[in-house]
């Protein structure tokens, strides 16, 4: 009988660990998900923003980019890439 590989579900981190995580403020966190810089995945029943591992690479990205472009050419890079990586998923199906 085979063996079924089997996945963990990604972790989900509140954004307290984000906080810790990343040297980003609570404030800047926010502001970047308000923006759509950064997503919350889901939200605990109590509320809590829970962001996917995926928000770190996007933080490390607006890290080394702040210091040639703006917030906003920012979220453009990111539409841009998120746009391929759909248009490439939709295209595998």
């Amino acid at each position: 009988m085979p063996v079924r590989s089997w996945t963990p579900p990604p972790k989900l981190y509140r954004i307290g660990e984000v906080i810790r995580y990343s040297g980003f403020s609570r404030q800047t966190v926010h502001n970047y998900t308000t923006m759509g810089l950064i997503t919350e995945q889901e939200r605990t029943h109590g509320g809590h923003r829970m962001y996917a591992e995926e928000t770190f690479r996007r933080l490390e990205i607006i890290r080394s980019l702040k210091s040639t472009k703006t917030l906003d050419e920012i979220r453009q890079i990111f539409q841009t890439e998120d746009l391929a990586w759909a248009s490439a998923m939709a295209g595998a199906e």
